[in-house]
C-alpha cells in the first residue's frame, strides 16, 4: 500500500511541474557536497603543516568525513523520518554549511575531525532523501535514471570540483578551499529554496517504516555487494598518481589529465546506468562489475603504456558507475517503504568501498608488489562482490518483476 501511494503520488509530480530546476538544483548539491568530499584529499598536506601534525594524523580528517557518512547519515536519517522531504534536504543543507565553515575555522587537528564528521553526516541523507524527490519529478518507472541524476553531481565533482578545491587550496590556502565550498553550498541551498516543490506529496513517513529496511537481509547482502564490488574503484582512483609516475614513467603534470579522464568515464557510465537500471533488473549491476574486471586486468598486465592505462582509466570509472543506480533500484525494491534509508545506506557503502580499495591497495604496494599491484587487490574485491551477488539472485525471493 506504502509503495502504491508513494507511486501514486510521483505520477501527479511528473505531470504537473517542470523536472528540470528541481534536478539541477539537487545536482548542485551533490556537486558542492562531492567537491567538499575530494577537495579534503587535495589539500591534506597544507593543512597538516598549517596545524603542525603529521600526514597520518592529518588523515583522521578524511576519515572522520567516511565516518559522518557511514554513521552520521543514516541516523540524521532516522531521526528525520517523519520530515517533508523538502524540509529535510534544506536543513542537510545548513547542517553542510555549518560543517564547512567550521572547517575553515578549525583552529587545530581536533576541530577539524569533527567538524569533517559534521561535513560527511550530510551526504548519505542527502541523496537519499534527493532520490525520493527525484523520483518523485521523474515518475514511476524511472529510478534507476532519478538517483543517476542525483549522483550527476557527485561525478562531475571528480571531473571540476576536485581540481578545482585543489587549485584554490594551493593558491589560497586549504580554509580558502573550505570556504569555497561553503560558497558552492550557498548557491545550492538558493536553488534548492527556489525550486523544491512544496507539496505533501513529500511528506516523510514512520521510523517504524525506515527502520523495517534494517531487519531485512537481503538489504545487508546489497550493502556488502555494493562496499565489496565497488571497492576496485578506489583501488585505483587512489593511486592513479603512482600510476602515472612510477609505472608509466610519466611527468606528475599528467596526473590532473588521468584524474579527469577517469572522472568522464564516471560521469558517462553514470548517464547510461540509470538508464540501464531502469530497463532491466540486474545487466548494469553485472554487466558494470564485470566489465570493471576486464579493465583492471588490462591495467594490471599493460598498465606501464599510457596508451593502455588512459583508456583503462576511462572504462574502470564507466563501468563501476553502469553499476550504481542498479545498487539503489535493487535496495529500494527490498525496501520500499525505507527509500531515504536505503539512498542513506548506498552512500555508507560507497564510503566502505573507499577504505576498502585504498587498505587493499596499501597492502599491496607495502609487500612490494609494484605501483600497478593495486588494480589486483580490487580485482579481488570486485569478483568477491560479483559473486556474492550472484548467490543472492539463486536465494532471495521476487519482490518486483524481473525483466
Amino acid at each position: 500500500m506504502h509503495q502504491q501511494a508513494f507511486d501514486d503520488r510521483r505520477e501527479r509530480g511528473r505531470h504537473t511541474r517542470d523536472p528540470r530546476p528541481v534536478l539541477f538544483a539537487l545536482a548542485l548539491g551533490t556537486f558542492a557536497i562531492g567537491t567538499g568530499e575530494f577537495g579534503s584529499n587535495g589539500v591534506i598536506q597544507l593543512f597538516a603543516a598549517d596545524l603542525a601534525v603529521s600526514i597520518p594524523v592529518a588523515t583522521h580528517a578524511i576519515t572522520a568525513y567516511a565516518l559522518g557518512v557511514v554513521i552520521g547519515s543514516p541516523a540524521i536519517t532516522l531521526l528525520a523520518a517523519r520530515a517533508d522531504r523538502r524540509a529535510l534536504l534544506l536543513g542537510l543543507i545548513v547542517l553542510f554549511l555549518v560543517g564547512n565553515g567550521l572547517s575553515a575555522l578549525a583552529p587545530n587537528i581536533a576541530g577539524l575531525v569533527v567538524f569533517r564528521f559534521v561535513a560527511g553526516s550530510v551526504q548519505g541523507a542527502f541523496f537519499g532523501a534527493g532520490a525520493v524527490v527525484a523520483s518523485y519529478v521523474y515518475g514511476p518507472g524511472r529510478g534507476g535514471r532519478a538517483f543517476a541524476t542525483v549522483m550527476a553531481g557527485l561525478t562531475v565533482a571528480t571531473v571540476v570540483g576536485s581540481p578545482l578545491a585543489a587549485f584554490v587550496g594551493q593558491h589560497a590556502g586549504w580554509r580558502a578551499m573550505y570556504w569555497t565550498v561553503t560558497g558552492l553550498g550557498l548557491l545550492a541551498g538558493a536553488a534548492l529554496l527556489a525550486w523544491l516543490p512544496r507539496t505533501d506529496d513529500l511528506r516523510g513517513g514512520s521510523v517504524a517504516a525506515e527502520l523495517s529496511a534494517l531487519r531485512r537481509g537481503g538489504v545487508w547482502l546489497m550493502v556488502g555487494v555494493a562496499a565489496l564490488g565497488i571497492s576496485s574503484i578506489f583501488a585505483v582512483y587512489t593511486f592513479i598518481g603512482p600510476f602515472v609516475t612510477d609505472a608509466a614513467r610519466r611527468d606528475a603534470a599528467l596526473v590532473p589529465v588521468a584524474l579527469a579522464v577517469f572522472g568522464a568515464g564516471m560521469a558517462a557510465g553514470n548517464h547510461f546506468g540509470g538508464r540501464l537500471a531502469d530497463r532491466y533488473a540486474h545487466l548494469g549491476l553485472t554487466g558494470g562489475y564485470g566489465g570493471v574486471l576486464v579493465f583492471l586486468v588490462l591495467i594490471g598486465t599493460a598498465g606501464a603504456d599510457l596508451r593502455v592505462l588512459l583508456p583503462c582509466l576511462f572504462g574502470v570509472g564507466a563501468t563501476m558507475m553502469l553499476a550504481i543506480p542498479t545498487i539503489q533500484v535493487r535496495l529500494t525494491a527490498l525496501a520500499p517503504n525505507a527509500p531515504t534509508l536505503v539512498g542513506a545506506l548506498n552512500l555508507a557503502a560507497l564510503n566502505l568501498a573507499n577504505s576498502l580499495g585504498a587498505v587493499g591497495g596499501a597492502i599491496t604496494l607495502a609487500a612490494g608488489w609494484g605501483p600497478l599491484s593495486t588494480v589486483w587487490a580490487g580485482f579481488a574485491l570486485t569478483s568477491a562482490g560479483l559473486l556474492l551477488y550472484t548467490l543472492t539472485l539463486t536465494h532471495r525471493k521476487p519482490t518486483s518483476p524481473l525483466r
